[in-house]
């Protein structure tokens, strides 16, 4: 596990965006995994950016993303496709029939789930994992539990998981109570895993998920093990290090 050492927000973007420009660069049909939230979205401001100056070209690139509330359409403006769309692939010259996100509305949960296991299979894995983190050490939606979940499935999302997605929502009411999110599989068969934290609210659980034991009551944890992790932090998130 690599950890860089960010002086804040933005220079976490910065340096997180050109890791990930430098796969798009050398393997222009590069499978990127990609996240939501606040964390990854200055990342995404500099990869648009790069490609704004020239610097980078998305038109062979293909991605899955890592999870989805349940109950929202695609075009609802709380939903991460709709999210995807606005902090990124609306701004690159991206074919969005390559972009990858589990259906919120489908009728067979069990189904979509496999189905999308199935999809990160035929594409050989992903060549980059972005990640942001929980203050729970939640990675994807993978809350803390008793075991790891290997595949894709449906969550109930933990209070404080809502309590920090509710200021995205008009109340804390409207937040969805469940999630699919990719599992710890999809998340660890990546060639690269790339994760950025920033703020004090995420210190103790950098702390846990890189000094802590490997315990699925903190996701990030398992990222221990994976061969190629980045972890991308600025100052006050990585204050208990």
């Amino acid at each position: 596990m690599r950890i860089i050492r960010a002086k804040d927000y933005a220079d976490v973007s910065r340096k997180a965006g050109n890791i990930i420009a430098s796969v798009v660069t050398l393997k222009p049909d590069c499978v990127l995994g990609l996240a939501t939230g606040s964390s990854p979205i200055g990342t995404y401001q500099v990869l648009i950016k790069k490609y704004e100056n020239g610097e980078l070209d998305f038109s062979r690139v293909k991605t899955v993303n890592l999870d989805e509330y349940v109950g929202l359409s695609k075009d609802h403006d709380q939903s991460y496709a709709y999210f995807m769309r606005t902090n990124l692939f609306d701004h690159v010259n991206i074919d969005q029939a390559n972009c990858n996100i589990p259906s919120g509305l489908t009728d067979d949960p069990e189904a979509e789930c496999g189905n999308y296991d199935k999809l990160i299979a035929s594409l050989g894995g992903t060549d980059l994992q972005l990640l942001g983190m929980g203050p729970n050490g939640h990675i994807g939606f993978n809350e803390p539990d008793e075991v790891f979940t290997p595949g894709t499935h449906c969550v109930k999302l933990a209070d404080s998981t809502i309590d920090a997605n509710a200021r995205f929502f008009a109340t804390r009411d409207d937040v969805p109570r469940q999630a699919y999110t990719m599992g710890i599989w999809g998340i660890m068969q990546a060639k690269k895993v790339l994760l950025v934290a920033n703020g004090k609210n995420k210190a103790e659980a950098i702390r846990a998920a890189v000094t802590g034991p490997i315990d699925p009551r903190v996701p990030a944890s398992i990222l221990q093990l994976h061969p190629d992790c980045t972890i991308v932090a600025d100052e006050e998130a990585l204050s208990l290090l």
